[in-house]
Formats: C-alpha cells, sequence, structure tokens
C-alpha cells in the first residue's frame, strides 16, 4: 500500500518512485517467501488500481508530475464549468435523438453525459492545461499518459514496451467500449492529444518480458488487469448473471453481462472485464465511495483499535439509536458539496452506536446499489461473491444478505485481485489450460444466507434515507 501525499487541499498524488520500489520489493519477498527463486517464475501478471495515472516524456521517461489519484479533486472547477455549459447541454440533445432514432446503446451514455472528479478525463484535461512540460511535449508527439500498468509495464521493460489492456483502459472513461478504441471526439472536446495514449492489448496476453537487471533473469509479463476486474475473474464470475461485491477503500458491485454491454442511465455504468483471444467479457459496474476510507477514518480518531473489533462493538447493541453516519468523506461527484457526518446524535449513543451507525451505512448503500442493479440489468443475477477487507466484517456482510434476501459467498483469501493476476498469467502461460481448472481452486470460508426479513430494517433504512436528504448541499 503506498501511502497517499495531499501537496494541497482535495489533491491526492503518489509518489512514482516509492511506488516503484514498493512493487519491487513485493514481488521479491513473495517469490522469497514461497522458497523460489526468480528463474522458476513462469510469468507475472499485474493488478493494479484504476483511474490512477501519469505522464512522461517518451524518450527520456521522466514524469511530468506525480501519479495523479482516482480521488484527487483538481479538477473540481473544470468539472462544475463543464457540467453548467452550454455545449453540454448540446452533446446530450444530440446523443438523445441518435438514440432515440436508432435504440443503439452506444449513444444512450453521452446523451446523459456528466463529468466528475473522479474521471481520469477531466483530470488529464487539467494536466495539459497547467503543466507546461507536459503539454510541450504533447505538441511533439514526445507525451505518455498511462494508468499504473502502463507505467509499470514500461519500467519493467526500459521503456521497449507502451501498452495498456482493455479492462484498464476502459476503467478510464476515455476508452470507448463499444468501439473498443480511444474517443477521439471525447479527446477533441478536452483538449486531450490523441498522440498521448498507449497500444491497448488483450488481458491475457504476452507484453514482453523484464529487463534482466531487475529481477536478475528476465521474466515474461503475461497479464496486465485493472483491479475490480481482475478480482472479477479470481472470484470466477465467468458466466453472464455473476455478481461480485467489492469493499476495500470504496465499494463496488459488478455484473458479468458476457457479451452483451449495457449502457444505463444513473448509477451504473459498462465496462470491458477482460479480452482473452476473441473472447469479450463485459461488465456492469456500480461503485460506493468510502467503505473501508470511513471505517479507517473512525479507527484514526480512536472509537475502536482494531477493525476486528468492530463486528462485535455493532452486535452488542440491539440498534444505532437513532444514530445515523452520511458517509462521503470524498467529494461526490453528484454532489460536490456532500460531506461525511454523524446524524442522530443523543447523549446516551456510545462507541458502539457510532460505529454500528458507519457499519449499516455500508449494508445501506449495497442495498441501493443491489436495487438499482436488479431493476437495470436486463440477464437474472446469480451467485454473488464478496472479497475485499470489509468483507471480513461479518456484520456488514450478514446485514448486506439480509437487506439484499440473497445469499453471499465469502473466499478464504479476501484479496481476490492478485488472485485474479495470477489466473490471467497463468492461462496465458500455459499453467492453465482452461477456466474450468480455475473453478476448482476456488475456496470459500463463509456463506451469509438471509436471517430476517428486509422489512425488519425498514425504520432504521427509512431514517437513514431522511438523513441523507438533509446532508445534501451542504
Amino acid at each position: 500500500q503506498v501511502e497517499s501525499l495531499y501537496p494541497r487541499p482535495g489533491w491526492v498524488e503518489l509518489d512514482p518512485e516509492v511506488l516503484w520500489s514498493q512493487f519491487i520489493g513485493v514481488i521479491k519477498e513473495a517469490v522469497q517467501a514461497a522458497g523460489l527463486h526468480m528463474r522458476q517464475i513462469a510469468g507475472l501478471g499485474i493488478s493494479t488500481q484504476r483511474g490512477t495515472f501519469i505522464t512522461w516524456h517518451k524518450r527520456t521517461g521522466k514524469t511530468f508530475h506525480n501519479f495523479i489519484s482516482w480521488q484527487d479533486l483538481r479538477s473540481a472547477e473544470l468539472v462544475n464549468s463543464w457540467n453548467k455549459s452550454f455545449l453540454l447541454k448540446v452533446i446530450r440533445v444530440i446523443f438523445t435523438v441518435l438514440h432515440f432514432l436508432t435504440g443503439n446503446d452506444r449513444y444512450l451514455a453521452p446523451s446523459f453525459l456528466t463529468f466528475s472528479t473522479h474521471q481520469t478525463s477531466m483530470k488529464l484535461s487539467w494536466v495539459f492545461k497547467n503543466i507546461h512540460e507536459a503539454e510541450e511535449a504533447a505538441k511533439k508527439n514526445s507525451c505518455c499518459f498511462g494508468t499504473v500498468d502502463t507505467w509499470l509495464l514500461y519500467r519493467l521493460t526500459k521503456g521497449s514496451v507502451y501498452a495498456t489492456d482493455y479492462s484498464n483502459a476502459s476503467s478510464t472513461g476515455i476508452f470507448e467500449p463499444f468501439t473498443k478504441c480511444w474517443n477521439p471526439t471525447l479527446c477533441n472536446l478536452l483538449s486531450i492529444p490523441m498522440s498521448v495514449f498507449p497500444s491497448v492489448k488483450d488481458t491475457s496476453f504476452n507484453f514482453g518480458s523484464t529487463d534482466s537487471e531487475i529481477f536478475g533473469v528476465p521474466i515474461p509479463i503475461m497479464a496486465v488487469v485493472a483491479d475490480q476486474q481482475s478480482a472479477m475473474f479470481g472470484e470466477c464470475c465467468f458466466h453472464p448473471g455473476d455478481v461480485k461485491l467489492t469493499m476495500g477503500t470504496g465499494g463496488f458491485w459488478n455484473v458479468n453481462t458476457g457479451e452483451h454491454l449495457f449502457a444505463s442511465r444513473g448509477s451504473l455504468y459498462p465496462l470491458i472485464g477482460w479480452k482473452i483471444g476473441e473472447e469479450v467479457v463485459y461488465l456492469t459496474e456500480g461503485s460506493i465511495s468510502d467503505i473501508g476510507t470511513a471505517i479507517k477514518w473512525a479507527q484514526d480518531i480512536e472509537l475502536f483499535t482494531n477493525v476486528d473489533e468492530t463486528a462485535r462493538m455493532a452486535q452488542c447493541v440491539a440498534d444505532s439509536q437513532g444514530v445515523c453516519f452520511i458517509p462521503d468523506l470524498q467529494v461526490s461527484g453528484d454532489d460536490p458539496y456532500l460531506c461525511a457526518s454523524f446524524m442522530g446524535l443523543k447523549p446516551s449513543a456510545n462507541r458502539n452506536h457510532l460505529v454500528r451507525a458507519i457499519l449499516e451505512s455500508v449494508a445501506f448503500r449495497n442495498k441501493l446499489l443491489y436495487d438499482i442493479i436488479v431493476k437495470k440489468v436486463l440477464i437474472p443475477l446469480q451467485t454473488i461473491r464478496a472479497d475485499g477487507g470489509v468483507s471480513n466484517n461479518s456484520f456488514v456482510m450478514q446485514m448486506t444478505s439480509d437487506l439484499i434476501n440473497k445469499k453471499i459467498e465469502k473466499p478464504a483469501n479476501a484479496d481476490m485481485s492478485s488472485l485474479g493476476a495470477a489466473f490471467l498469467a497463468g492461462l496465458a502461460s500455459g499453467f492453465w489450460t482452461d477456466k474450468e481448472q480455475l473453478k476448482k481452486l476456488r475456496r470459500i470460508e463463509a456463506v451469509f444466507e438471509p436471517q430476517k426479513d428486509p422489512e425488519e430494517y425498514r425504520p432504521a433504512m427509512d431514517a437513514w434515507l431522511q438523513a441523507m436528504k438533509h446532508s445534501l448541499h451542504w
């Protein structure tokens, strides 16, 4: 875990050299801990955080700035300006008409286009407006743009490989999943030079080998994949209707939609899950901000000392005593003024009630997003599999199962992103021959089945929804 830097209010960055040294260190430690030698490694799979990016000089490799995190808010003014612009209104009307006339889902997303600070596109536009060196290099076709995976590939191969995969590209919001190419219309709109983008390869693919100086021997890089899509693959959600719920720093619901790409208004968006040869698997995703972030914040202010005790604390009180926790420690794309808060505090409320309120807010938001998925995704939902650090919290898992009235499987290993990258690399290198072999490797630690009627939570959830309304436009 690379520590974030906060050079200015709202700015969130990562030091590329720290990220590089930790990345190399983790690989060496893992190989050593397994009692192996580098020459025994058949292939390397890389799973990385999505949306975080950097730009650098194509020839020298010199970076123009630190990694700009997906949580970064420096583009807020640009976002607000665009969302209020007349041009954006015109664009929405044009694509609404095109969608009406053709019925093609490709035109649905642009018909309600709204920019947010979470999108890579707006932050990249900010770079070319504010960082002169990057702008000048781009004019000479000497500027490279890359998410974490692209930059790591570039460094691992000493600059000989400049590429990304379909899962990472589609997660930037600049890559068009319908046409499977970088979006020239959006780039033209935001003054982003098309020359800065890497080539896009299959997810399970031989990207080349690491320079032999790095690990002592060259190691083939056999897979590159975005973290949420990688977790989906690690959970073996290979079939249409399979659902993956990741609860880490944020929360992500992903539904495998097979070869069909569903565009939807509102809270859901389409992504490319992975591409392996001719097979392209699409996902529909909905996200929740501030899950692990909120829990870590509660620990930092000493509501509890150990994350493992939060489930017990929540269970030792009958309810939150009317206390509601409103999340969003990061600014919301829908409401830039929304901020985290407790509501309904009483003199009798103690730490247990506050902790329960925080955990309940996770389950309530899971319920809201699940209901949207059921309504919008036009395929029957199958198995729900959870992962991420917060999936270790039995209170959140049980309450979510109760609210959605579905069983949820939790794997023995909560870190599915790394497993998914290993699976994809193993397939590309021939270590495994098909996905059926991968399914046999799955280990389920617990299954949470509904124990309460969802209606029993109705008063608490109604109070929470009311508190959410009061917190808007703060």
